[in-house]
């Protein structure tokens, strides 16, 4: 088949949708399609979202230049705007801002306009698909909130899900992260200041918060016992994951979040909380990893019972590899997934 991928591209920033969209293509290429990604440029502003959504509804996809296209698989919004028979919507998330972020108190009236165009944009448009997925059942659950529609959740492995292992417990928390607002380190620092364990954590990861996180660590007294890492290589990662007592990840309202599959693949136990989203689908509590309240205390509780119980830790994460396993996560499941008839 002649397949066409729709994607974002936002330059030099790259993460986990990057990821996404890569491990597709190459999946779909290595499965004997050929295989072409349209990748639109974004920008956040609220004008170029609107431009953008213009741009994209006058785009038609069937046979730009006279080449047919048998599919088009689309990830990211706007580009489930661009027009053909047979599109197949695989949905990372959506324009987030204008969804479970609005806040309608502090919105603008602008922004609270642009709500509104977006919403009728991905109703039309995501309606119209002939297939929907969603990469998790948050994101799903989002999709059938806010436009009244539904989607099948298709896991995806994360990148290079095979070099993940388990190995001796070092003795430390790990947390990698973007360090942003939305990741929540803030509140895991604070946690950490009310363990009565000596609680070792490391995050890893580069961001907006870097100096406000340095600041806090500083007033919370708990220098010695929490790093900030910085940017790491791969390498670096893996090692930080193979040989952590447990892996720590508290977002707010995750879409996916490769950190708890990385976290199964190194037969680690998650600790996250009730509003972090797609790691809920994954940890069932007590079993494979600790869910607390978005809370100082609640977390502090969690990181303390991992830390005095090592053996249990340990056992927990082979578990957390077995429900990986049981869910079938791989590529080949992907591409028959969205190419079936």
């Amino acid at each position: 088949m002649k397949l066409l991928v729709t994607a974002n591209q936002t330059p030099f920033i790259s993460g986990g949708a990057n990821y996404h969209v890569q491990g597709l293509v190459e999946a779909l290429r290595q499965d004997g399609h050929r295989v072409e990604c349209l990748r639109l440029p974004f920008h956040y502003g609220e004008d170029h979202i609107r431009r953008q959504m213009t741009f994209v509804e006058g785009l038609e996809a069937i046979a730009p230049n006279d080449v047919s296209i048998d599919r088009v698989i689309s990830l990211q919004f706007p580009g489930y705007g661009v027009a053909h028979p047979d599109h197949v919507v695989w949905l990372m998330h959506q324009h987030r801002v204008c969804y479970e972020l609005f806040d309608p108190a502090t919105a603008s009236p602008s922004l609270a306009r642009l709500r509104s165009e977006v919403e009728a944009f991905d109703t039309r448009h995501l309606g119209q698909a002939r297939r929907r997925f969603a990469n998790s059942p948050r994101v799903a659950e989002r999709l059938a909130r806010y436009n009244g529609l539904d989607a099948e959740p298709l896991y995806h492995p994360p990148h290079r899900a095979e070099r993940f292992t388990c190995g001796d417990d070092w003795g430390y928390i790990y947390y990698p992260s973007r360090l942003e607002p939305l990741k929540r380190q803030a509140l895991l620092i604070r946690a950490v200041a009310l363990c009565e364990r000596p609680v070792r954590l490391l995050l890893s990861g580069e961001g907006s918060q870097q100096a406000a996180l340095e600041q806090l660590i500083e007033l919370s007294g708990v220098r010695e016992r929490v790093r900030l890492l910085g940017h790491i290589s791969e390498a670096e990662k893996l090692t930080l994951y193979a040989h952590a007592r447990a892996i720590a990840f508290p977002p707010f309202d995750e879409d996916y979040g490769y950190v708890t599959l990385e976290a199964m693949l190194a037969a680690k136990p998650l600790i996250t909380c009730t509003d972090s989203g797609g790691p809920l689908a994954f940890v069932h509590p007590g079993e494979t990893g600790w869910v607390a309240e978005p809370t100082p205390g609640s977390l502090a509780m969690a990181l303390d019972d991992a830390w005095q119980k090592p053996r249990r830790a340990a056992e927990m994460g082979q578990a957390a590899r077995q429900v990986y396993a049981d869910h079938d996560i791989g590529w080949e499941r992907v591409v028959a997934t969205l190419l079936a008839p």
